[in-house]
């Protein structure tokens, strides 16, 4: 191998472009360091919200006591004390939404005994229905979509998350069902309404028209927040695999504790 004294060894044969003293390794380690810093970071924010969850069922363990629902108290609930303070409007809202569900479950069941009071030949069988709804759809909505998505934004569990996704789906479709209104279904929604007015009989048609109001607003506000609890759960980065390592590490007594 020949050697030149006035030759620059650093000299490259590639593209003057090129940076001769750059090594590969650096460009990847220096990915690699940012990749690291980013987990690092979640790591530190997912280590905050757990102080501040300790904190606030510390504080609720000496002061607080089970306070919902009000006339027979059997779980506490509090969004202000239990939910990260950048979800508490979100959670706030589903739980409105679910308060006007129970409204209007009752306004449904109202409309129903004016349509038997019509003299509808089904009137027996959408007043027995929906008195049926307001017995077992009030609370199982209550345990089975709200509680759960309550539980997933205080614990930031996925298995919650997965829990609202099924049930407040089921109920998304439940809502368009009863907007329907079909006769001897118990729902006092559009065709009900409809023929009401027909007849007429004002009293049912009125308390109908209230009744499918309120499965309206079900309906568009569930398929609102499902989209954007959704996001939520993407960006949080939750997984079916996660859910079923919660679940065995955890078990159904998650459910109806705090921590």
């Amino acid at each position: 191998m020949s050697y030149y004294p006035n030759e620059n060894p650093f000299a490259s044969t590639h593209s003057l472009d090129t940076n001769p003293f750059e090594d590969p390794a650096d460009a990847q380690a220096s990915a690699n360091a940012v990749r690291l810093e980013e987990l690092r970071q979640r790591e530190l924010d997912l280590q905050r919200r757990e102080q501040e969850l300790a904190q606030k069922q510390e504080t609720i363990r000496r002061t607080g006591r089970n306070n919902w629902p009000p006339y027979f108290p059997l779980i506490f609930h509090s969004i202000r004390d239990e939910i990260p303070q950048a979800s508490q409007p979100l959670i706030t809202r589903l739980y409105q939404l679910w308060l006007v569900l129970a409204g209007t479950l009752v306004v449904n069941m109202v409309a129903c005994i004016c349509i038997l009071a019509s003299g509808s030949s089904n009137g027996g069988s959408d007043l027995g229905s929906s008195i049926g709804y307001i017995i077992f759809i009030t609370p199982l909505s209550f345990l089975l979509w709200y509680r759960p998505i309550y539980n997933g934004y205080m614990k930031e569990q996925a298995l919650y998350y997965y829990m609202y996704f099924f049930f407040g789906g089921f109920h998304l479709l439940f809502s368009v069902y009863m907007i329907i209104g079909i006769p001897s279904t118990g729902s006092a929604g559009l065709i009900q309404t409809i023929q009401a007015f027909g007849k007429p009989s004002l009293p049912a048609a009125i308390v109908g028209t209230v009744a499918t109001v309120g499965w309206v607003v079900q309906g568009v506000g569930l398929a609102y927040y499902y989209r954007q609890i959704w996001a939520h759960h993407n960006a949080a980065g939750h997984s079916v695999e996660k859910a079923k390592t919660e679940l065995a590490a955890h078990g159904a007594k998650a459910y109806f504790t705090r921590g």
